[in-house]
């Protein structure tokens, strides 16, 4: 790990914008899908970026990575990809004559899974217990992940062939699912100007350390919420278990989520609470992919998404 020079102790505010301002050294037009990343890795949640190739969802998850002095590391998903090639295996040395475990590549700080959904379910499931709980069982022994962990999965969204689509079990596991989009105009012509020479991932140094995000995450917990936003809360959540052309509404977990995830927005904001607005702000990308839709519902033009909106206007804000 790098060296960073300390100059003072940041706020949480400071921080996330330094990392922020750092990721739009890479990323460009992309400031609020780098408001929605950071949102979950501050209040300690996983992201799944869905989107179409070359769209930049790879990049996305290697500039935060590059932003911060931790380890991190990619798995590539294919067919053939194991389980053990995730968590590790136990190999024999010959001259002790003992087993010794070498780690997977989950056991670092920031995993990128990319194309998760290539891989076989019983990978996937790989990742279960890990992002669920922070550990993982291999070789009947419980083995403790170290915090942060945080998990960026992507998938490609119009290609089927070779693919296995994520389980509602996993699905929910992850606190949001966002795409990227397409840039503007602008924004693509200053991107192809400043990879002539080189892409700027290559140059991108870390600006914040493993205290800072230890930082970064605590002070999202002081952030205050009042009984009457939870309530809202669980409202909200509530009104997905009930509604017209939904099988499977949101569970508990997404409650949890939405609360800290709009604590992180309060924090990066400059808040000391939590407001509506913050709460709907992130509501779709934190609730829509755990929904399970009716299969009338694609033909009467309803989804997940337009959904939560729908519960957004309905469900009375607190005054």
């Amino acid at each position: 790990m790098n060296n960073i020079p300390k100059t003072q102790d940041l706020s949480g505010q400071e921080i996330y914008q330094k990392i922020g301002d750092n990721i739009q050294k890479v990323i460009k037009g992309q400031s609020v899908a780098i408001r929605k990343l950071l949102s979950a890795f501050a209040s300690g949640g996983h992201v799944l970026l869905e989107d179409y190739p070359g769209t930049g969802k790879t990049t996305l998850a290697k500039a935060l990575a590059y932003s911060v002095d931790v380890n991190f590391k990619r798995i590539q998903f294919t067919p053939d990809l194991l389980p053990s090639d995730i968590l590790g295996v136990s190999m024999l040395d010959p001259n002790e004559r003992t087993f010794h475990f070498h780690e997977g590549p989950i056991f670092a700080n920031i995993v990128l899974a990319d194309e998760i959904n290539r891989a076989s379910p019983r990978t996937q499931s790989a990742l279960l217990e890990a992002m669920a709980e922070f550990q993982v069982s291999v070789d009947g022994n419980l083995r403790k992940l170290t915090d942060p962990f945080f998990v960026i999965a992507t998938q490609n969204p119009v290609e089927s062939r070779g693919t296995y689509p994520l389980p509602e079990a996993q699905m929910d596991r992850f606190a949001i699912q966002f795409s990227l989009g397409y840039i503007s105009p602008e924004e693509e012509v200053k991107l192809l100007s400043e990879q002539i020479q080189e892409h700027p991932i290559d140059t991108i140094q870390p600006c914040v350390d493993f205290q800072d995000i230890i930082t970064l995450k605590q002070q999202v917990k002081q952030i205050r919420i009042s009984e009457e936003l939870k309530r809202y809360i669980v409202d909200i959540i509530n009104a997905t278990r009930t509604a017209e052309n939904v099988q499977l509404g949101a569970s508990p977990r997404a409650s949890l989520t939405l609360m800290k995830i709009a604590q992180a927005l309060a924090l990066f904001d400059g808040f000391e609470f939590v407001t509506p607005e913050h709460i709907q702000e992130l509501a779709v990308s934190v609730i829509a992919h755990r929904l399970v839709m009716e299969s009338q519902a694609r033909f009467s033009g309803t989804t997940a998404e337009s959904l939560v909106k729908d519960i957004l206007q309905s469900v009375p804000v607190p005054t």
